[in-house]
């Protein structure tokens, strides 16, 4: 008999990293008199739709890969609870502060182990790669989950567009690094939260994958700044802190790179970053999710978050608790 043991609901401590959670609680308690007159108020609805562009996209067709009976998260949750530490560590302060964020113009450079580099404008890429709704679930690795209609187009349809050579075998990508607008780039009082750039990558057979999509926009519209507009990564079979967002770079790169949060928490997170109920993280279970909108109830958490049929073959032979 295998006994498994019940690690209790995750304490409001262990939303993000500890270390990341002590360095905010620090900069709180010592800038928490500096705050009174100086805040944000909280974004309306009405705002944060204006700042994601306020048009939709015409004659979008849903994807054959979007095929799901679960039950869309609504449009004021999945732009309102968001992880973006640009923007702060708080799950609400992207919705109040991305709006400082230009997205307009954009520009994203693809470059490294390929025959065919190029510096885009994000309007140029718009046109080249037609846009189409796909319904993911979004898995995040605090254990909360989201039905998300993203809009957006294949990874890999982009990434052949650049002939990738044979040594290509990872994508590395990177985020902006603008802290005038980004306001959690800002060094505090005991540095900044991460290091800048946001990094992230990919294996190529991965980013191949058609489930693997740059998301443009959600629920029809144009990205909002606060899920990581103009464009963002989408892999829905991995956890949410794979989903780089504002990506103003994309590298062919013979070895492996090297992550963010590898860089941060090593012990925690991995390069793989695959959804897996099997293996905890270090200070929670990840046998369950909260679903966001929900009041009351978990549900279990499903291997490679439901598209193990589509993805499993990519890591046949690997240990995943190893490669986590």
């Amino acid at each position: 008999m295998i006994l498994i043991k019940q690690k209790p609901d995750i304490a409001s401590s262990e939303i993000t990293p500890q270390n990341v959670y002590l360095n905010r609680r620090k900069f709180m308690q010592t800038t928490a008199a500096l705050a009174i007159g100086g805040s944000v108020p909280f974004m309306t609805l009405a705002n944060r739709q204006a700042y994601a562009m306020g048009t939709k996209f015409e004659n979008l067709i849903k994807s054959p890969y979007s095929a799901t009976d679960a039950e869309l998260t609504s449009y004021e949750d999945v732009t309102s609870y968001n992880n973006f530490y640009e923007f702060g560590t708080d799950k609400r302060s992207p919705a109040k502060e991305a709006h400082r964020l230009t997205t307009r113009p954009w520009s994203l450079s693809v470059s490294g182990e390929c025959e065919a580099p190029k510096d885009w404008d994000i309007e140029d890429i718009l046109k080249q790669f037609p846009a189409e709704e796909r319904i993911y679930r979004h898995r995040c690795v605090e254990a909360w989950s989201m039905v998300v209609p993203w809009v957006g187009f294949s990874l890999g349809d982009f990434l052949k567009f650049h002939k990738p050579t044979s040594k290509a075998k990872y994508i590395e990508m990177l985020t902006l690094v603008r802290p005038e607008e980004m306001i959690g780039q800002k060094p505090g009082l005991f540095g900044s939260v991460l290091n800048w750039p946001y990094r992230e990558g990919l294996r190529i057979d991965e980013a191949m994958n058609p489930l693997a999509i740059f998301a443009i926009g959600l629920y029809g519209e144009h990205m909002p700044n606060q899920n990581g507009a103009p464009i963002r990564l989408v892999v829905p079979w991995k956890y949410g802190f794979k989903g780089v967002k504002s990506i103003v770079s994309v590298r062919f790169t013979e070895e492996q790179p090297f992550n963010t949060w590898q860089e941060q928490a090593p012990h925690e997170y991995g390069f793989y970053a695959n959804v897996n109920p099997n293996v905890d993280h270090p200070r929670w279970s990840q046998a369950s999710e909260r679903v966001v909108g929900k009041l009351f109830g978990r549900v279990p958490t499903l291997m490679f978050n439901g598209y193990a049929d589509q993805v499993a073959s990519l890591y046949s032979g690997m240990d995943l608790s190893v490669n986590f």
